[in-house]
């Protein structure tokens, strides 16, 4: 490894499982203290204590991104418990988004937009100001192809990615003059749990994903977590404001 975000304090949210997981336990190698939000308190101590056994630092903080308060929280920590905070991986998102248009009601679409959107936005209203005060730092946002793709069924869950990327390149704007960049992930399929329970469960529906696939296979949580650390180094000062594709050449398609 090369140390890339040696001394640095990032924040990864949905840091138990997945990509968020695989990028802390990334983060922590390249050299960062980490601070893992997330609701599963079981998984989130066991990804820190991981973490802990191979050397690095990480601090699980409880955390439903879907509540203010609580982000504000995991952010007053890194500051407070580390003195200062120099990066974020918002990775937060998912849950139960297959619903065509006309089935959707209120709770359904709040609920999706406020676990893939409002929890982003939660994220960079305390983020950056953490960040500007520590000298500027990093931000990822981990959009999906459903974020500059349509999704028949996905509707609420693409409209809710759709807002992550123009959310990304707002918040670049706004933020470059306090040396914050801030972009977005566009990633397609990934290898993580959530995608093996569903080719386990729909093998018919996965093959037909993956012959859409140009690369015809999923990403590996490796590679996400290993793109998201450039980004959050220092070796990418002039990416900001981007929405960046890492998905097998998929969306080149559309």
């Amino acid at each position: 490894m090369t140390n890339r975000l040696q001394s640095k304090v990032i924040i990864v949210t949905g840091g138990t499982s997945g990509m968020g997981a695989a990028f802390a336990r990334r983060a922590s190698s390249e050299g960062a203290t980490v601070l893992i939000g997330a609701r599963d308190k079981a998984r989130g101590e066991e990804t820190a204590a991981e973490i802990a056994a191979q050397g690095g630092t990480a601090l699980f903080v409880p955390t439903d991104v879907t509540v203010e308060e609580e982000v504000a929280h995991l952010v007053d920590v890194a500051v407070k418990e580390f003195g200062g905070l120099h990066g974020a991986f918002n990775n937060a998102g998912g849950g139960d988004s297959q619903r065509p248009i006309r089935d959707i009601d209120g709770p359904f679409w709040h609920n999706v937009l406020a676990l893939n959107l409002t929890s982003v936005f939660y994220s960079l209203k305390h983020e950056i100001p953490a960040m500007a005060a520590s000298g500027g730092g990093s931000i990822v946002n981990n959009a999906s192809v459903v974020g500059v793709v349509g999704d028949p069924g996905a509707a609420a869950y693409a409209a809710a990615k759709h807002g992550v990327v123009g959310l990304t390149r707002s918040a670049a704007l706004e933020a470059a003059k306090e040396k914050v960049r801030v972009n977005a992930l566009v990633t397609g399929l990934v290898n993580t749990p959530l995608w093996q329970g569903f080719t386990a469960s729909n093998p018919d529906a996965a093959n037909a994903l993956l012959a859409r696939q140009p690369t015809g296979r999923a990403a590996d949580e490796a590679e996400i977590a290993a793109f998201a650390t450039f980004l959050l180094g220092d070796e990418s000062p002039f990416i900001t404001g981007a929405a960046l594709a890492i998905d097998g050449a998929l969306t080149a398609g559309y």
